[in-house]
């Protein structure tokens, strides 16, 4: 009878390891990786912030026509739109603890990169939010007011101020410039993780996996 007891303890704390072991396998994808939401509000911004520079930049030099002014619209409507979205994403990360860095990773970053990582971070965050309301003041600046596709008119930043446009459009240029240097060394630390590191950091936004 000892002998059938202590078989059944042994049998209960060999399942109690099992059970354990296949809660932590079950849970690190989870915490390794970032939310579908987080995810998905990532690669969305991601592709509307690119869209709006690259149509920014071609509208430029562009000579005035009713295409050129539809353009600018488009324009426009794209920075509200990211605007909302990186309101979106800021409540939903504050909301929702993105997963930490892995100890393996940050262990192995010198100090000036983890500050890097850390500072870029935050300041594309700032530019998230700065970038579309230096536009949307400027927009006020020139006296023309947005109609966020065309069926929602939005209120006025500034009132209308030739002088105070031309220094809204230059900041609102200089801040687009620095959102994608900051986007371009993103992508460029993501890439080294991915193809020199080969630490599988790339896989935390993957979609699809």
């Amino acid at each position: 009878m000892p002998f059938v007891n202590l078989q059944l303890v042994t049998g209960l704390c060999v399942a109690t390891l099992n059970w354990k072991q296949r809660l932590m396998k079950s849970s690190a994808p989870s915490s390794a990786r970032y939310s579908f939401v987080a995810i998905v509000l990532h690669w969305v911004l991601a592709l509307a912030i690119l869209s709006a520079f690259v149509v920014g930049v071609y509208v430029e030099d562009l000579p005035l026509s009713p295409a050129k002014l539809k353009i600018i619209n488009w324009h426009k409507w794209a920075g509200v739109t990211i605007l909302f979205l990186s309101a979106l994403r800021l409540v939903w990360r504050l909301t929702h603890r993105p997963p930490a860095l892995p100890a393996s990773i940050e262990q192995a970053m010198p100090g000036w990169q983890r500050a890097a990582y850390h500072g870029t971070h935050h300041l594309m965050y700032a530019l998230f939010f700065i970038v579309p309301l230096m536009g949307w003041a400027y927009s006020s600046a020139k006296g023309f007011p947005i109609v966020w596709f065309g069926v929602w008119p939005l209120p006025d930043l500034v009132s209308p101020n030739p002088d105070l446009a031309k220094v809204l459009k230059e900041l609102h240029e200089l801040s687009a410039l620095g959102l994608m240097g900051l986007v371009g060394l993103h992508v460029a630390a993501a890439l080294k993780h991915q193809f020199v590191d080969r630490d599988g950091l790339l896989d935390r936004m993957r979609p699809g996996r």
